[in-house]
């Protein structure tokens, strides 16, 4: 008799024709944490999606054995009911109500006569709290005041609320520090213990390495190799999800840089919630031709509020001086912004990239519409001609470009985005977070596009919570901390130590030189960079 607690057999899945999933097996024991690897568009969510009833039975073929049994779900409620809890990557929160109130959502404790519950509810959230390591939150404040780390945990607290016995994570790292990450995986790691399943879907292939006990690999809606970790690393799982060895994940290619072509002066972002708090305080930097901007530091830092100003997108009160050419522009607004040739790809693409309800090719040709404009129509033909050239520039995965953006991967939503930006030919493109969510192999696609546009001539300020990405891409490394401007490095074997030690000192901050943290031997004057 098998041992399994869930068996996925043979699972096909096709959306108008063409089959995203062609035949998948895999299968998990209770305790055991199965990591699930591939590219963008690979198939991934989608399998996930067919086993907690999204796609409901009969929308696919092939057989779930759920505890031996068949499981035939036609709605989530009956999965969830069953023990299999998704923890999708986007969180699905209410922010405006309380951390309880989130966790019981649908699963209401109710008195006599149909009154919430609400010393119950809590009680039980607090002690939920507690078991995830986090005593201190208070469950009756609104969740939209908790940070991101917490906000997750609150998501794995409902999952456990509804007892799942096997836990299905989609990104669940893609916006977490990195002590925040190390809590998550300790919780994962007590999970197993007490016999709950996970399945762990993520790009951060080292997170994987740490916490999983085997490894599946599906490429192009095929199931290439499961595997036990014992047999795996970072390295094989890459070559399992992308057929061959990535060897160059960071293209090493000289381009040359310019004359200074950009300049940002004094840039102050006051708080949303609190006017009296500065996100972003008095900061300003130029930038050359060709050159590739990084801009690092810890969660908060200001590095989102900072460009969002520049590119006329901070939601809240700033001020910002942009100059483009030595003379200053309007950019108090995205479109003011673009006219100029300053664009911007934004960290949420769900939020500020993508138009849901518009199809992929009219999210790529969005920003550039009115070069299609023939009177009162639209040229059809030749917008078709340029999304199709966009699709394969960008190697973008997508049965064709009239299915709905929502349809496809985060990385692939991320490159139509990034597309929509480039048609609008820049002269500066600011990338914020451009590989969060985003597969290895599309993530070497983007760095070579990057440096691709830097040779020809155009100027990237790239803000990334990946220190490795900046540290590899970046001609030079500006470090902010708590919203002012700690560090602004030529990286010339910059080191993570040096960045780092700029970005939690509190006494650094950039005058005429660089930041007093930094050893004497990596300074660089603000004149020469």
């Amino acid at each position: 008799m098998s041992d399994y607690l869930m068996e996925m057999k043979g699972i096909v899945k096709s959306f108008d024709g063409v089959r995203a999933l062609n035949g998948i097996d895999i299968r998990i024991r209770a305790g055991e944490c199965l990591g699930l690897c591939g590219e963008n568009g690979a198939g991934k969510s989608t399998l996930m999606k067919v086993l907690s009833a999204v796609y409901p039975y009969g929308t696919w073929e092939g057989e779930i054995l759920w505890e031996r049994q068949p499981l035939k779900a036609h709605a989530i409620r009956e999965t969830e009911a069953a023990g299999i809890i998704i923890i999708h990557q986007e969180l699905m929160l209410v922010p405006e109500l309380s951390v309880a109130e989130n966790i019981f959502l649908g699963h209401e404790i109710k008195r006599f006569g149909g009154r919430l519950d609400y010393p119950a509810m809590y009680k039980r959230a607090s002690e939920l709290m507690t078991e995830l390591g986090m005593p201190e939150i208070n469950v009756a404040m609104p969740v939209m005041n908790l940070g991101g780390g917490h906000q997750q945990l609150v998501e794995i607290a409902k999952a456990l609320n509804k007892q799942a016995k096997l836990l299905i994570l989609d990104e669940p790292s893609s916006s977490l520090t990195a002590s925040e990450i190390s809590v998550l995986l300790d919780i994962i790691r007590g999970l197993k213990k007490k016999g709950v399943a996970c399945v762990y879907i993520s790009h951060k292939l080292e997170e994987v390495v740490a916490i999983c006990d085997t490894v599946a690999v599906i490429r192009d809606g095929q199931h290439i190799a499961t595997t036990p970790m014992s047999e795996l690393n970072v390295d094989r799982i890459i070559a399992q999800m992308v057929g061959r060895e990535l060897t160059a994940l960071y293209p090493k290619q000289q381009h040359p840089i310019g004359e200074t072509v950009f300049e940002a002066r004094h840039v102050t972002c006051l708080d949303l919630d609190n006017p009296q708090r500065k996100r972003v305080d008095d900061v300003s930097f130029e930038l050359r031709q060709g050159e590739i901007l990084g801009i690092a530091g810890l969660v908060g830092a200001g590095r989102t509020e900072l460009v969002s100003a520049l590119f006329g997108a901070y939601p809240g009160h700033y001020q910002a001086e942009v100059r483009m050419g030595g003379k200053r522009i309007d950019a108090s607004s995205p479109v003011a912004a673009i006219r100029h040739g300053l664009c911007m790809v934004p960290e949420d693409r769900k939020r500020h990239g993508i138009v849901p309800d518009l199809s992929v090719g009219q999210n790529i040709t969005l920003a550039v519409l009115k070069a299609y404009t023939r009177h009162t129509r639209i040229d059809a033909e030749a917008e078709l001609e340029t999304i199709r050239d966009e699709i394969g520039r960008l190697k973008l995965k997508t049965a064709n470009p009239f299915l709905p953006i929502t349809s496809l991967s985060g990385g692939n939503q991320q490159k139509a985005v990034l597309s929509k930006m480039l048609l609008t030919r820049p002269k500066i493109l600011i990338l914020d977070e451009p590989t969060r969510g985003v597969d290895v192999g599309a993530k070497a696609e983007i760095y070579r596009l990057i440096v691709e546009l830097a040779t020809q001539g155009i100027s990237i300020i790239m803000v990334s919570s990946e220190m490795a990405e900046v540290l590899s891409v970046s001609d030079r490394v500006l470090v902010m901390g708590e919203g002012v401007l700690r560090g602004n490095f030529i990286n010339d074997n910059l080191s993570q130590e040096t960045v780092l030690a700029a970005a939690i000192d509190p006494a650094a901050r950039v005058g005429g030189d660089i930041a007093s943290a930094t050893p004497p031997s990596e300074r660089v004057n603000m004149e020469s960079v």
